[in-house]
């Protein structure tokens, strides 16, 4: 069978509600069918990186475009995930906030950044406004 056969056998199986598209939703369920573990974040993101037309799901073609760079993408989260927790306060708040941020500046030679320049700086990603980074927020950054 045809490489683009099977991709169209797997993308119509997790295509749920049969629109022609793979929701995050139903991109979560394709990974975790496969073995993989996707947050519901994370494929929001994924979906948000991939989706060509804007509309929220993935395509077919772009359905193609993740699996055929799944690997790259995977280490490129995780990897991602690893210098977000660098940054991270460790209480818990699984977000950077201008004092983790500042803390971080100052291990890496800035110490002379303030709490008001780390707002600022936070405040360029901060979409949904909450005065801190979560993930998605910090992986959009880095993008």
């Amino acid at each position: 069978m045809e490489k683009t056969q099977q991709y169209e056998r797997v993308f119509n199986h997790f295509d749920d509600d049969g629109n022609g598209k793979i929701s995050p939703k139903e991109l979560r369920l394709c990974v975790g069918s496969m073995g993989g573990d996707l947050s519901e974040g994370e494929a929001e993101a994924a979906v948000v990186l991939m989706d060509s037309d804007g509309d929220g799901e993935l395509g077919f073609e772009d359905f193609v475009r993740l699996i055929e760079g799944e690997g790259e993408e995977e280490e490129k989260v995780k990897e991602l995930r690893e210098a977000f927790r660098m940054y991270e306060m460790g209480d818990g708040c699984e977000c950077i906030t201008p004092k983790s941020l500042r803390k971080m500046l100052r291990k890496l030679g800035k110490s002379n950044t303030s709490i008001e320049e780390c707002k600022v700086m936070i405040a360029q990603f901060d979409l949904d406004g909450d005065g801190v980074l979560n993930f998605d927020e910090f992986r959009i950054m880095m993008s």
